[in-house]
């Protein structure tokens, strides 16, 4: 399921192609498709400790130095912790700056750092390094974690958005309470529109707003207020008279949530003017170095279920709006201004691999960087990230099918790759490997896929196959490092994965073919895939399995419905029944909104028609079904509904519950992660059947 908001619209990314720049000759990337030596251990579920990533790249104003959050799992605590780095881009020397800390972000003059890390009552707290002095000062003392923060361009003040608590609503009230007296809970109201959300639980009272705190400490200024959420990120004009931010400011704003506009703050005063006020999500704004600019991102909502964002500028008091990027048919996920104003450089989806492109103000576009790589480890989904230097050069994680995020830095029409997190350690390991596969769909269009076969596979070898498919499911697979893949490679099993159509990253026509029937022809784009890995010696036609997470556990479960080709299936955090999941689901708005023509009450036979739900009458394949137990974005209810029909219909089946994990976060946990990958291996494992001769 995509998220219901404009950033996680944006997701997608693109394939493995040559950069603008040349590869140092010295520092080469793991090639996704060199075979690996015959090595005697293969890729384990406990590994997973091991893996370090890179993220959020923050380059100095300089572009001498990189800091960026190294995340790795700690085995004691199970979760991941991050610890900023600091990396010198000419030698690629490291040291480590903090542990248990993340959004590093450079004052405009390059000499000091602001972070946020733990105090030592474990809250979430602003931090300001002196590097020069090796010194620190904790800027704040904060109930709640700051987040989006941003230096003022005088570099005296730092700005951020934080949760200001509220009172709970109350009906009535319960008879006084004795003494000593061991009574219930107070009652529970609830009156918010979206009143629980994936990840965070129930929403608790209060608003976010915007703050300022001077960086050398003392007491924060609330600069927003009122009954709305103010958020992140934040861009400052240069003059330091206004802080430019994306909200829904308007009449009831809660039944208006995808419809964000772009404000100014002023910072003396709290007046706050709308400088956006068409229907569709306009977020994301950035300042122009000269103060007489404003680029962001947004579209015209015309309730499609996919819609390209689009790079707009404007005048700084919201005048002259223009979509620079409307003739580019991608994406554009961020963008930063270059130091003269004259362009931007813009992060998009292409071919399941991000990339960043200079764009200038007449909309030409040139790409710049390729092969980016996203943070997550379980999936090989597209994404990444980048910061710009005030010299142009460009810090990004970088990645590949065999080896996860690392950090490259791009300049003077080079690229080098100053980390290797985990080279030692993979290195080490005999790996599956990757390849792309040519397939097409039964009305000719071309199906990007990669097979990942397992270690030590032979040509003409043929293996059994796991079908593993993306959610969204407006979203876009790549050839990117994949846990999931490599356990299962690992196990003995090929596994095929694809960006069927409605995929992002190939363009608003690709995207929107499954506009209003999801899911549906993608089943033709899914299944011709699987002919193609059988058809390429690779796959055992007696042994096919089938298994995806989200969207692609809609369409697990869509196609047990449809088709019994597969010995076992594994539908991970399915929607079953669409009326049901759009009443539930985190954000109520949504599926109603964007996927259907009309309310669930209007027209329930529709909704009824593309639930999978409608077709478990069919279905013969064993099928296990995997949720988290604090999924809230496809509900529990949905995945416990078809386990139900699974079992009265006797079709062998078990319900696999992943204890306190979100929809977004059932494989946040390590142990988890593995477990859950083992046991849906285990699941094919017990109807697998020995490969054809």
């Amino acid at each position: 399921m995509p998220k219901p908001t404009l950033s996680a619209l944006m997701l997608g990314a693109a394939l493995l192609a040559m950069p603008a720049f040349a590869q140092d000759a010295a520092t080469p990337a793991p090639a996704a498709t060199a075979s690996a030596p015959a090595l005697s251990t293969r890729f384990e579920g406990r590994d997973i400790f091991a893996l370090q990533v890179a993220s959020d790249p923050q380059i100095s104003p300089d572009g001498k130095t990189v800091a960026y959050v190294r995340r790795q799992a700690d085995v004691m605590s199970d979760k991941v912790k991050g610890a900023i780095w600091l990396v010198d881009v000419a030698s690629g020397a490291q040291r480590p700056l903090v542990a248990d800390a993340g959004q590093p972000r450079w004052s405009p003059d390059g000499k000091r750092l602001a972070y946020v890390a733990a105090d030592p009552k474990g809250k979430p707290q602003l931090f300001v390094r002196w590097l020069a002095d090796d010194a620190t000062v904790r800027v704040t003392q904060l109930p709640d974690g700051p987040q989006g923060i941003a230096w003022s361009p005088d570099g005296r003040s730092i700005a951020y958005a934080m949760r200001v608590p509220g009172d709970p609503v109350t009906l009535g009230k319960a008879p006084d309470k004795p003494e000593g007296a061991d009574w219930a809970k107070p009652l529970e109201v609830i009156d918010k529109v979206d009143y629980r959300a994936d990840g965070g639980g129930y929403v608790e009272p209060g608003y976010d707003h915007i703050f300022i705190v001077a960086a050398d400490g003392g007491p924060p200024r609330q600069l927003s207020f009122g009954d709305y959420q103010d958020d992140g990120p934040l861009s400052w004009t240069p003059d330091g008279r206004s802080i430019l931010f994306s909200a829904v400011r308007k009449p009831d704003w809660q039944h208006n949530v995808f419809d964000p506009e772009i404000y100014a703050l002023d910072v003396a005063t709290g007046a706050i003017r709308a400088l956006t006020s068409r229907e569709g999500p306009d977020v994301a704004p950035v300042v122009s170095p000269d103060g007489s600019k404003v680029a962001y991102l947004g579209y015209d909502d015309k309730r499609l279920s996919w819609q390209t964002t689009l790079l707009y500028v404007m005048n700084r008091d919201g005048s002259g709006a223009r979509a620079i990027t409307a003739g580019f048919d991608r994406s554009i996920d961020k963008a930063e201004w270059a130091a003269d104003g004259r362009s931007l450089y813009a992060q998009y989806d292409d071919r399941g691999v991000n990339r960043i492109a200079r764009v200038t103000l007449d909309g030409k576009v040139t790409e710049l960087v390729g092969g980016m790589t996203g943070t997550d480890l379980d999936r090989p989904y597209s994404g990444g990230d980048f910061s710009v230097a005030r010299t142009g050069a460009i810090a990004f994680t970088s990645g590949s099918a065999l080896r996860p995020a690392d950090l490259s830095v791009a300049s003077g029409g080079r690229i080098r790759q100053l980390t290797r997190l985990n080279e030692d350690f993979l290195g080490a390991k005999s790996l599956g490997q990757v390849r792309e596969l040519a397939v097409k769909a039964p009305d000719g269009r071309a199906v990007p896929a990669w097979l990942v076969t397992p270690p030590g596979w032979r040509e003409g070898q043929r293996v059994p196959l796991v079908l593993e498919i993306h959610g969204g499911p407006h979203s876009a697979y790549g050839p990117h490092f994949s846990t999931d893949d490599q356990l299962y490679a690992a196990a003995g099993y090929a596994v095929l994965y694809t960006n069927p159509r409605g995929s992002t990253s190939y363009g608003q026509e690709f995207a929107e073919l499954i506009h209003h029937k999801y899911p549906g022809d993608d089943y033709g784009d899914l299944m011709a895939a699987v002919d193609a890995a059988i058809a390429a010696g690779v796959a055992d036609p007696g042994n096919l399995f089938v298994t995806g997470g989200s969207g692609g556990g809609v369409l697990t479960s869509w196609i047990v419905g449809k088709t019994d080709r597969f010995r076992g299936a594994a539908a991970q955090k399915p929607v079953i029944n669409w009326i049901s999941e759009a009443l539930t689901m985190d954000a109520t708005l949504f599926t109603s909104r964007y996927w259907f023509a009309k309310l669930p009450w209007e027209d329930p036979t529709g909704y009824w028609a593309r639930s999978p739900l409608s077709l478990v009458g069919n279905v013969r394949t064993p099928t296990l079904v995997v949720v988290g137990s604090e999924d809230y974005r496809t509900p529990v209810s949905e995945s416990e509904q078809y386990y139900a029909a699974l079992q009265i219909r006797g079709v062998p089946t078990a319900l696999v519950k992943v204890p306190g994990a979100s929809h977004g976060g059932i494989a946040a946990r390590p142990s988890q992660a593995a477990a859950k990958a083992s046991a849906i291996i285990a699941w094919f494992d017990r109807y697998r059947t020995r490969p054809a001769q």
